[in-house]
């Protein structure tokens, strides 16, 4: 009931700061939690880049390319830009923790890191796209392509986007078990208390 011993009183902070994030955990136990699962999701967003751009990389070498026409190769091009762009977005995370561990900054590093992992899902949608228009519009020659591409393109935002947002909206937009705590103290992409802003 009163306050914490004075030789509890990290232990007494660290539970404070539990309740408010809803877990028994301090700022960095928190953050390291946080690192580990925005690590997991960057490995499959990562595998999916790896053989896209493969798969883009080698189109240029095949014998047809030369036949392309020049909206083709013009799509192309932006296509390889765009999974390049992808590419070092999703991995910009795996630098900033490299380049900024043991300076005592992992709450800010998840917040830029997942920044940055948010602006590689949205570069790899653009190059998902791109490169659907590409390869439909060499197999079908005709306007049916971007139909596809459209319908896809729209598949992929429910999947990605919609669905997300939409559990959120029915949660009442507060994290699930928490009524009335602020979503931007979530556990998962705010800052929390004492955490910066990159």
């Amino acid at each position: 009931m009163g306050r914490t011993p004075a030789d509890g009183k990290g232990r007494g902070t660290a539970a404070e700061a539990g309740r408010r994030s809803g877990r028994e955990e301090t700022e960095e136990e928190r953050a390291d939690r946080k690192w580990s699962d925005l690590l997991q999701e960057l490995r499959v967003a990562q595998t999916g880049v790896q053989i896209l751009f493969g798969f883009l990389l080698a189109v240029v070498f095949q014998p047809r390319f030369a036949d392309l026409s020049t909206t083709d190769r013009n799509i192309y091009v932006v296509t390889v830009m765009l999974g390049s762009a992808t590419a070092a977005a999703l991995i910009g995370p795996v630098s900033y923790h490299r380049l900024l561990t043991g300076k005592r900054m992992k709450p800010q590093t998840v917040t830029w890191a997942s920044g940055l992992t948010k602006l590689g899902l949205a570069l790899l949608f653009c190059t998902m796209c791109s490169t659907l228009l590409l390869i439909l519009r060499v197999a079908l020659h005709n306007v049916v392509a971007l139909w596809l591409v459209g319908a896809m393109a729209l598949w992929f935002l429910v999947c990605w986007f919609v669905f997300p947002l939409w559990a959120l909206a029915g949660n009442g937009g507060t994290p699930a078990g928490r009524p009335g705590q602020d979503p931007a103290t979530d556990d998962d992409e705010g800052t929390g208390p004492g955490q910066g802003r990159g």
